[in-house]
């Protein structure tokens, strides 16, 4: 089923109208193309942002990473958490629409350290 201006994905809600509407315009290509609907999501996010700002805006790289207990979404090079949760469901929930916002890289990374997946890049 694609995408319009009153019916898109939650991780576009965030996003300036006229980056959200060129993100559903590719993204509705891309499901066309059968990509998988989070990539498509995805890249489509990344293309729309870059066609409508260019790309010699500075974007700051944020990671979710586990910390003893909880989950944390943080700077890459910060030493402060921004947003803490239980697990990391939890903090996906918050972490993606925040950085979708501040027009951020979102680095997830495993329990172990090793990375899971990047967002919006």
């Amino acid at each position: 089923m694609p995408w319009n201006k009153n019916d898109y994905p939650d991780s576009m809600k965030n996003l300036d109208a006229n980056v959200r509407e060129k993100a559903i315009e590719i993204a509705n290509a891309l499901l066309e193309d059968d990509y998988e609907e989070g990539r498509a999501i995805s890249i489509a996010t990344s293309q729309a942002r870059k066609a409508i700002h260019g790309d010699g805006e500075e974007r700051v790289t944020y990671e979710v990473i586990s910390r003893e207990t909880d989950w944390v979404l943080m700077k890459a090079d910060g030493k402060r958490a921004i947003i803490v949760e239980e697990t990391k469901a939890e903090l996906l929930q918050k972490a993606k629409p925040y950085v979708n916002e501040q027009n951020g890289i979102l680095k997830i990374y495993e329990e172990d350290g090793s990375i899971q997946d990047t967002l919006y890049d």
